[in-house]
């Protein structure tokens, strides 16, 4: 299949050449929502809600959402308070969320150059976006950066089942099921052979952490959920550099 088949839609290819990405994300942003509730068999409401409890922001704290898409995962964190940032690359899903949610606020912006200033938020979090991003390990050192000193990252990510016997199953659902489920749902089903691909290539729970650590966070550590579908990473930026320290 080509890069562009108009027939069937865009879908990126694992070299996650940006502007594709962000072509397949606008082609599937009205529905986008609605197909990953059905494709995840409701899993992803309990995924985000796990998030939420992992970062416990306080009414009031700063909270950059990246890779946001339609602000389906920020906005539980701006209703309860929270001067919630939902930052995208796909000018599509903004103009979906934005139409949704007004009263929120949508940036874009590219994960690798974010337009933010240094130690602008008190929590970075990224939910099944840090897979798209051509360097991801680029991307951790920018949120890196716009952390506070003392504040926190979550990273909510698909991940490798911790039963092995399940692997099977797992991979024939992300290589067969799900393509043909996303027909049905979604405006672009052939963005969800992308998806299944790159869950496939991603790394697992330890090389994801190592990482986020290699990035400058500290005091890591992950939380498996549905058996290790999905895994969340939480680390802290240190209160203060050495050199802040002097």
């Amino acid at each position: 299949m080509t890069r562009a088949d108009s027939r069937s839609g865009r879908r990126a290819q694992l070299d996650k050449d940006p502007q594709e990405v962000a072509s397949m994300f606008d082609e599937v942003a009205e529905r986008y929502d609605l197909s990953n509730d059905v494709l995840s068999l409701g899993q992803s409401r309990l995924w985000r809600r796990r998030l939420i409890e992992a970062l416990n922001m306080a009414p009031g704290e700063r909270l950059l959402d990246l890779a946001a898409g339609t602000g389906t995962s920020t906005e539980p964190f701006h209703d309860a308070g929270v001067e919630a940032v939902a930052c995208d690359f796909s000018t599509g899903m903004l103009e979906v969320g934005r139409r949704r949610r007004p009263d929120m606020t949508f940036v874009q912006g590219d994960a690798m150059e974010l337009p933010f200033e240094d130690a602008s938020f008190d929590a970075v979090t990224i939910s099944f976006g840090l897979r798209n991003i051509v360097d991801h390990r680029r991307a951790l050192e920018e949120m890196f950066r716009v952390t506070a000193p003392g504040g926190r990252l979550a990273v909510m990510e698909f991940s490798d089942p911790t039963f092995r016997p399940f692997n099977v199953v797992y991979n024939e659902y992300l290589m067969r099921a799900l393509p043909a489920a996303a027909r049905v749902v979604s405006s672009n089903p052939e963005a969800y052979v992308y998806l299944a691909e790159s869950i496939r290539a991603w790394p697992n729970q330890d090389e994801l952490a190592a990482d986020i650590a290699q990035a400058g966070f500290e005091q890591i550590r992950y939380r498996n959920l549905t058996g290790g579908i999905v895994a969340i990473h939480y680390g802290l930026k240190p209160a203060a550099s050495a050199a802040e320290a002097r």
